[in-house]
Order: structure tokens, then C-alpha cells, then sequence
């Protein structure tokens, strides 16, 4: 959420330090309200936990993406709201540095609008992911209008993504929707699935042993049933006929 600041002259010698490797911190201003806080970690824990057994992703939100091409700290770098890099590493990290990474570029980038960055979310951010970045799906969701839009990058350009009957967005990259469920952006499958986080699965968990458990006493009431039911038979007319 962050904009490359101008410098002041007690900085300048920064300017012309290149940082060495693992040495850049992320620089990112508070989040506007509780609702972008809640929303980023409700992305990053739903997404981590569908892709609990992968290791070749790196999914984080609100982190400074540094992308200088002369690697200095104090030109040209963003934090996005969210983001999802495939095939790197999947472990901590204090900022993306991307000429420690490779070259590579955020594959998703998500930004929660407000008040103060919507204007620049819909215009600066999405012109510098689209032609810097090039990162091939670009969404951006207001947690109080509830306004979402999506773009997959096609020859170079962002167009503007169709949604599907239940207004749910499609992410080629990560093979998954989005979509806005109890004022909340989510994650689906491709057959419309809930994507969970962990409280939500535990929960269902609880659920189904629970069912399960009803189950398996009404079943044994109805044998007990049946049993005394076979009882009185017995004693009335005698055993059953072979």
C-alpha cells in the first residue's frame, strides 16, 4: 500500500547505497482499518492452508516489493495489499527483493480499496502492475462497498475479467476463484467449493464427528428397538417360525 517516496536531502547518501543481500525490511504504513487487516489474513491463511502441502509458493500481504533495476532501497518499490508468487521458496521473508529473487514478480496481486488508496489502486498501481510487473491477475475488492474487479494480463494489457452467475472471478494462476461470501473475499474451487481457513475446516470437522456420533446412536436405538420389540413377541407368541 505503500507509493516510492521522494527523499529528503539527509537521505541522499542512501540513495546511492545498494543494499547487500537480506538487508532490506519492509517499509509499509499502518493498514487503514480492521477490516483490511482481517480480510489480508483471511486471503493469506485460506490459501496457505488449500496449499498446506506445496512448497513452491510464496503468498504474503501488506510487505514492500522492492524492484529497483539499479537495487536500491530508496527508488521504486510497492507493497500490495496481497500477493502470491509461484515457483520460489515457500519461507519468511522481511521485504520481496526481486533481484534476489530471480527477477520474478508477484502471479497475483489482490489490494483492499479505501478512501485514501482506491484512486491509486485503480490507476497508478494497476498501470505500474501492468507494465512493470506484468503480473498476469490483478484484483482489487472494498471490504466496506463491497466493489470487486478483476484483469488477467493478455498481450501486454489488463482485460477486465467476466464474472461468473454468482459474481466469483476466475484466477488462471492460481486455479481458483475469488469471490465475495458473507461481505468477505474468498477463495473457491473450480467446482465451488469454500476454500476453508483452518478454524472454519475444525469446525466442520467437529460437525461431521458429531453427525456421525447422532448417527450411530439413533442407530442403536433402533436396534435396541427392535430387540425389545422381538421380545415381547417371543413372549407372546412363542420363538419366530423358521
Amino acid at each position: 500500500m505503500s507509493f516510492a517516496h521522494d527523499l529528503e536531502i539527509s537521505e541522499d547518501v542512501l540513495e546511492d547505497v545498494i543494499f547487500p543481500p537480506g538487508d532490506l525490511d519492509s517499509d509499509e504504513p499502518p493498514l487503514e482499518s480492521e477490516l483490511h487487516l482481517r480480510q489480508i489474513m483471511l486471503l493469506i491463511q485460506c490459501l496457505e492452508w488449500w496449499w498446506r502441502d506445496r512448497m513452491d509458493f510464496y503468498a504474503c500481504g501488506n510487505l514492500t516489493i522492492y524492484y529497483s533495476p539499479r537495487q536500491r532501497k530508496s527508488e521504486q518499490f510497492r507493497g500490495p495489499d496481497f500477493f502470491v508468487v509461484l515457483g520460489t521458496q515457500r519461507k519468511p521473508r522481511k521485504s520481496w527483493v526481486v533481484w534476489e529473487e530471480d527477477g520474478k514478480y508477484p502471479n497475483v496481486i489482490v489490494e483492499i480499496l479505501s478512501s485514501k488508496t482506491a484512486a491509486t489502486d485503480r490507476g497508478l498501481k494497476k498501470q505500474i502492475y501492468q507494465d512493470i510487473f506484468r503480473t498476469p491477475d490483478y484484483f482489487w475488492f472494498s471490504p466496506d462497498s463491497l466493489e470487486f474487479k478483476g484483469f488477467h494480463l493478455l498481450d501486454g494489457r489488463y482485460q477486465e475479467l467476466e464474472p461468473n452467475a454468482n459474481g466469483w472471478l476466475w484466477s488462471q494462476q492460481l486455479e481458483l476463484y475469488l469471490g465475495i461470501h458473507e461481505s468477505r473475499l474468498r477463495f473457491f474451487t473450480a467446482e465451488g467449493q469454500l476454500i476453508p481457513t483452518p478454524e472454519e475446516m475444525a469446525q466442520q470437522e467437529r460437525q461431521q464427528k458429531e453427525q456421525a456420533e447422532q448417527q450411530r446412536e439413533q442407530a442403536e436405538q433402533q436396534v435396541a428397538e427392535m430387540e425389545a420389540l422381538l421380545v415381547r413377541y417371543r413372549e407372546r407368541f412363542g420363538e419366530l417360525p423358521e
